[in-house]
């Protein structure tokens, strides 16, 4: 071998010597978690979650109960019995609302006497959690996740198959809002720092991860192999299942305030979805393109209201209608055309449930009321917190549900409380738990209740 042979060789060997060693110093600045497969990020993402702290912590109080003067308080006797269908047993619970629909309907309960299950899985470490999501179940296992971001896969006895947090060390003092939904067997995550990833049910793993930057402020639905969102910014995104990539992107007006209140999706069977943004706009636009069909402002009837944060309940979608609720009043929209069926000044703190000609909803004050589902019209309304003690009242509405013809409504300071969906008067009442911030689920005739301490809860 010739002397310009070997130095070549040699020049070749310290090449590829050199780089290696940048690959490690590389890999080392960057903080790469081999377990989750994040970065630590950079400095302007470190800005970024200091700015996201700080906002957090700045956040206005929103457990100030019934600040505006426009609140819903009158009790109305049912004249007649209201007949129901009879309840559906369902065995999953893949998104949140039961399905892309938000149609919950009255599904069948076997009872809440007996507790079957108490269980503490996670730690809500966070004392800004005002609302958190509720279980999943899918494949006879239930998913959740607390506010540090932890996500929870266990059994119907409460013992946990594995556990998953994607979060890297500047994350940590971040409170963590996770929306999630299982769909062609991934569990598919979004939350309130901009992150959307997709999870392996069976043993946690980590399948793909984005980090879009800007926090979302939606329930997340997934359908057509599409995931739908809306960030803070009020921009409706649509993301490829496969790897969280941007498919389209509808722009609307940016809302002034940030509130924790999540926005809802709702997606038709064939694949339209309709939303409403932080500004009270309600559109409609096709999964397929993000080609905008209608839109309309629901805000024009409540200008007295305009300096509260907007809260809107799941939009619900009904045949060839679109119910659902802002702070004061309760909407029915036609889905096709997006003209008003009618306006009833009274609200609903989460997806109204209809059930034949009526629906039923409770107010975030405590008021279960049933309306008429043509016309909008009030035929029941009772304050169901006068069974509490008077100190006891003091508090909200977090959810409520309808098993087996009984509206099963849970509470801020832990009452669940049960009436008859038929006579429209209350039954029974009952602490199961400290503080409750997410809407019960019913499952194989089982109803479910995470509460604020972490404790998952089991009754029938």
């Amino acid at each position: 071998m010739t002397t310009l042979s070997l130095n070549f060789l040699k020049f070749q060997m310290n090449k590829k010597i050199t780089i290696f060693f940048l690959a490690l110093i590389f890999l080392s600045n960057c903080s790469f978690d081999n377990k989750t497969g994040i970065w630590s990020g950079d400095e302007s993402e470190k800005r970024r979650i200091s700015e996201l702290e700080k906002k957090q912590k700045e956040t206005i109080s929103t457990d100030i109960i019934f600040s505006s003067d426009k609140i819903y308080k009158v009790d109305k006797n049912l004249v007649k019995k209201i007949n129901l269908s009879q309840p559906i047993k369902n065995f999953s619970w893949e998104t949140h609302s039961l399905n892309n629909q938000n149609f919950i309907g009255n599904l069948y309960l076997s009872g809440s006497k007996n507790r079957f299950l108490k269980k503490k899985i996670g730690k809500n470490k966070h004392s800004t959690s005002k609302i958190s999501s509720s279980p999943l179940i899918y494949n006879n296992n239930i998913f959740l996740a607390d506010n540090n971001g932890t996500i929870f896969k266990v059994d119907k006895n409460g013992s946990v198959n594995w556990k998953v947090n994607i979060y890297k060390k500047i994350y940590k003092k971040v409170y963590k809002n996770l929306t999630f939904s299982i769909y062609k067997n991934k569990i598919f995550v979004a939350d309130n720092i901009g992150f959307v990833y997709a999870l392996n049910p069976d043993n946690g793993k980590l399948v793909w991860i984005k980090n879009h930057g800007i926090p979302f402020k939606s329930r997340i639905k997934v359908s057509k192999d599409k995931i739908v969102l809306i960030n803070q910014d009020n921009r409706l995104l649509c993301f490829d299942i496969k790897d969280g990539s941007v498919i389209w992107d509808v722009r609307s007006i940016e809302s002034f305030i940030k509130s924790q209140n999540f926005l809802s999706v709702a997606i038709t069977e064939q694949g339209d979805v309709l939303t409403s943004n932080s500004t009270g706009e309600l559109f409609k636009v096709s999964i397929l393109n993000g080609q905008m069909y209608w839109s309309i402002n629901t805000l024009e009837s409540m200008l007295a209201h305009a300096t509260d944060f907007f809260k809107s309940s799941d939009i619900v979608i009904d045949n060839n209608n679109i119910i659902f609720s802002t702070q004061s009043s309760t909407f029915s929209y036609n889905l096709e055309e997006g003209y008003a069926n009618w306006q009833t000044e009274i609200s609903s703190v989460g997806a109204p449930i209809i059930n034949q000609n009526y629906i039923f909803l409770v107010t975030e004050n405590g008021y279960f009321s049933i309306l008429e589902k043509d016309t909008g019209k009030i035929v029941s309304s009772t304050n169901i917190f006068k069974v509490l003690k008077k100190k006891k009242q003091a508090t909200k509405v977090t959810g409520f549900i309808m098993g087996s013809g009984k509206i099963y409504t849970v509470t801020l300071n832990g009452y669940l409380i049960i009436s008859s969906a038929s006579t429209g008067k209350v039954e029974n009442f009952k602490k199961i738990g400290d503080s409750i911030t997410s809407s019960p689920v019913i499952n194989d005739g089982k109803i479910f209740v995470y509460t604020m301490d972490s404790k998952l809860l089991g009754f029938n």
